[in-house]
């Protein structure tokens, strides 16, 4: 049985550098690997943080901010969704992308809301 998983593309300022050729070409690397094995459903990169606005809601009001954000130290910088049999898999696949040399890569697997479960 597969599963789903949401990967998140996190900068990190303990990654390394990487070209932008090395960069495209680990990228285009992990898609034809992803692609052939099935795996990849959808993607993509984000805007950066000072395009960004952050919605909370307090008391019933509202408090729309605009980016940046102080308190981020790392920044989203885009995600997946890949289908595998284990996360175990997922987390091999994503060793081959640049974000994993470059930023930070997390793994997260998707489930049911308490209320679609049944």
């Amino acid at each position: 049985m597969s599963n789903r998983y949401l990967v998140i593309h996190m900068t990190d300022p303990t990654g390394t550098d990487i070209s932008r050729d090395d960069d495209q070409r680990m990228l285009e690397g992990w898609l034809a690997e992803g692609e052939q094995n099935g795996m990849l459903q959808s993607g993509a990169p984000t805007a950066p943080a000072d395009e960004a606005k952050s919605v909370v809601v307090r008391d019933g009001r509202a408090l729309i901010t605009d980016g940046p954000f102080p308190e981020f130290t790392e920044w989203f910088a885009g995600y997946d969704v890949i289908t595998a049999e284990s996360i175990d898999d997922v987390a091999a696949l994503m060793t081959k992308h640049p974000t994993a040399i470059a930023g930070r890569v997390y793994v997260l697997p998707l489930v049911k809301l308490p209320w679609d479960e049944n």
